[in-house]
C-alpha cells in the first residue's frame, strides 16, 4: 500500500496526534482491552487473521485496536509485521479429519457419520437487535455440544475423528476423488513467488483463502446468479481446531507444536461428464483461518467455478477468468490503489492541468482560422 510521502511534518504529527485521540473516543468511557475484542469480538478477529494470513489472536486483536475496526487497516499491519518474521520450518500437511470439533454440517445428508453438530451459528436466529446486551452481562457457563441427529438437542461431544461427509459418494464412484494433483507437487508460495497466469490449483486456493470476504462473497454470489452455470450444494462445512505438525531434522517424526482453528467447507456441483469420465458430483473447496463459514464457502464456490478447463466447460464468465477474480481480491493491493488517490499528486495535476490548456489553445486556434462558409450565390439569389 502506498503511504504518505515527507513533507509537511508538523502536519503529519499533528494528525498522529489527532488520530490517536479519535482512537481513544471519549476519556470518560472504559478503554477496550485486548482480552475482550479477542473474546468479544472473535468473528472480527478470525476474519483479519484470515486475510493476513498470520495465525495470532493477541496480534490480530491489537491491529484491530490500533486500526480503530476497520478490518483492511488490520489486516495491512499485520502482513506488514508477518514479513518481519523468520521461517523456521514448513508444516506438515493438515488433518481436518481429526479436526476438533465446534460444529460441523450437512446440507445434503440428514444423517451422517459423526451427526450433526450445530455448535455456535447465527443460522437459526431470528435477526432482532437483542437490547439486553446493551447492558453488562453475566458470564454462563458453556453447554453442552448440540447435535441436530436428535431433534436437534444437546448431546455427547463427537469422536476424535470424524469421516467427510462425501466418503460414502466416493466410495460409489459418484463424486469425483480427493485426490493430490499428478506427481504431487509442492504447492508455490504466493507470499514469495509472484503469480504467474494461469495459476495451479494450489496457488488459486492460497489466493482465495486470505482474499478479501466481500470480493470473494460477490464472486462467489455471481456464480449462483447464473455466471459459470454452477447448482451447488453444501457437502460439508466443519469448524474446529486442528493439530500443526512438523518434522525436525534432529528427530525425523512430526511432533505437534500447537493448533490453529480452522473452517473447512466442500461445495458439490453436477457433472454430465464426457467421454473420458462419467457423470458425477465435483468438489470446490475452501479452507479458512478461524471461524469463516461464509468466506469458506464462497471460496468454495468460486474455487469450483475456476476450475471449468479441468471438465472441457466453457469459461465465460468473470468469476472464471483468473486474472480478474484473484488480483483483485487482495484488499490492500486495492486500498493502496484507492487510497493513493488522496495523496499529495500536484506535480502530477499540474502537468494534465497544462496539457489540457494547450489542447484548448489548439482547438480555439483552428475555430478562429478556419475559413467561414460562404451562402451558395444561388440559394442567396432565391
Amino acid at each position: 500500500m502506498y503511504i504518505a510521502v515527507k513533507g509537511g511534518e508538523r502536519a503529519i504529527e499533528a494528525s498522529y496526534r489527532l488520530l490517536e485521540a479519535a482512537r481513544r473516543g471519549d476519556p470518560a468511557v472504559p478503554g477496550l482491552a485486548l482480552a475482550q475484542i479477542r473474546e468479544q469480538l472473535g468473528l472480527l478477529v478470525d476474519r483479519v487473521m484470515a486475510e493476513a494470513s498470520l495465525w495470532d489472536p493477541a496480534l490480530a486483536a491489537l491491529a484491530l485496536k490500533q486500526a480503530q475496526g476497520d478490518v483492511i487497516e488490520a489486516v495491512f499491519l499485520l502482513r506488514a509485521y508477518r514479513t518481519t518474521l523468520p521461517r523456521l520450518a514448513a508444516s506438515e500437511p493438515l488433518d481436518t479429519a481429526r479436526m476438533r470439533l465446534a460444529r460441523r454440517i450437512s446440507a445434503i445428508f440428514k444423517d451422517v457419520p459423526g451427526g450433526q453438530v450445530l455448535g455456535p451459528t447465527y443460522d437459526y436466529t431470528q435477526r432482532l437487535l437483542d437490547f439486553g446486551l446493551a447492558h453488562a452481562q453475566p458470564a454462563r457457563a458453556e453447554p453442552a455440544q448440540a447435535q441436530a441427529g436428535d431433534g436437534h438437542a444437546t448431546g455427547p461431544a463427537t469422536p476424535d475423528t470424524v469421516p467427510c461427509a462425501l466418503a460414502h459418494l466416493e466410495a460409489q464412484g459418484l463424486i469425483e476423488p480427493a485426490r493430490p494433483s499428478p506427481g504431487d507437487p509442492e504447492p508455490p508460495d504466493i507470499t514469495r513467488t509472484p503469480p504467474s497466469y494461469p495459476l495451479p490449483r494450489t496457488a488459486r486456493l492460497q489466493m482465495l483463502a486470505r482474499g478479501d470476504e466481500g470480493w470473494v462473497l460477490g464472486m462467489g454470489y455471481s456464480t449462483q446468479r447464473g455466471y459459470a452455470h454452477t447448482h451447488p450444494f453444501a457437502g460439508e462445512i466443519r469448524v474446529g481446531h486442528v493439530a500443526v505438525e512438523l518434522v525436525p531434522d534432529e528427530l525425523g517424526f512430526a511432533i505437534e507444536i500447537g493448533e490453529v482453528e480452522l473452517t473447512e467447507c466442500q461445495m458439490i456441483n453436477q457433472f454430465t461428464g464426457n467421454a473420458e469420465v462419467a457423470p458425477q458430483f465435483t468438489r470446490g473447496y475452501g479452507l479458512t483461518l478461524g471461524h469463516n463459514e461464509r468466506k469458506a464457502m464462497a471460496m468454495s464456490l468460486v474455487e469450483r467455478a475456476m476450475r471449468a478447463d479441468e471438465f472441457g466447460e466453457d469459461a465465460t464468465s468473470p468469476v472464471q477468468d483468473q486474472e480478474f477474480a484473484l488480483p483483485h481480491s487482495d484488499n490492500l493491493e486495492a486500498s493502496g490503489f484507492v487510497q493513493h488517490l488522496k495523496l499529495p499528486h500536484y506535480v502530477t495535476f499540474e502537468s494534465e492541468l497544462q496539457l489540457i490548456r494547450a489542447l484548448r489553445q489548439a482547438q480555439a486556434a483552428r475555430t478562429t482560422s478556419e475559413p467561414v462558409p460562404q451562402p451558395d450565390a444561388e440559394v442567396v439569389a432565391r
